[in-house]
């Protein structure tokens, strides 16, 4: 029997652009650790640089940090998944993490008592960089929760500026 070949793949030559802002589109899944928190502000940092954003890096890494760790409290799996977007002169950070929205109207409530709180600092960036934050149902087939923070580029480039 004669060998058979593999097709030829297609070729696509990659971008010799280097990144820009509008190019920024990340997805990561982290491991639900205590050091996931670390790894997603170090990722949020070098992919902002890389693109150019680096004036963002402050209210930024809080956020990422901040949705990571909240993120690894409350899944329910061994890990959660990070994406970051910029779009419109904003960066766009969600996590996904497994812990189902609850049924019984009483532990939804308590249980988005505890996430808003543990949320708190994320809610202050957000706040001082006219930005939004939020949790929610995930769309996702997965379910789960999708917790994001919104920051404009301007205001949050202006983060902590007297």
């Amino acid at each position: 029997m004669p060998a058979t070949r593999c097709p030829a793949a297609p070729t696509y030559p990659a971008d010799p652009a280097p990144p820009i802002p509008e190019t920024l589109a990340y997805s990561l899944t982290l491991p639900a650790a205590l050091a996931s928190a670390a790894l997603a502000r170090a990722t949020t940092r070098e992919v902002l640089r890389a693109h150019g954003l680096a004036d963002m890096l402050d209210p930024a890494l809080q956020a990422a940090g901040e949705l990571a760790a909240v993120a690894c409290q409350f899944t329910e799996s061994s890990n959660y998944y990070l994406t970051l977007r910029y779009r419109f002169s904003t960066l766009r950070l969600i996590a996904y993490d497994s812990h189902p929205r609850h049924t019984s109207p009483h532990l939804a409530t308590a249980c988005d008592t505890r996430r808003r709180a543990a949320l708190r600092v994320l809610a202050c960036v957000c706040r001082a960089c006219d930005g939004t934050w939020g949790f929610g149902e995930a769309r996702e087939p997965g379910g789960g929760t999708r917790m994001w923070a919104t920051l404009p580029r301007a205001s949050a480039a202006a983060y902590g500026a007297p």
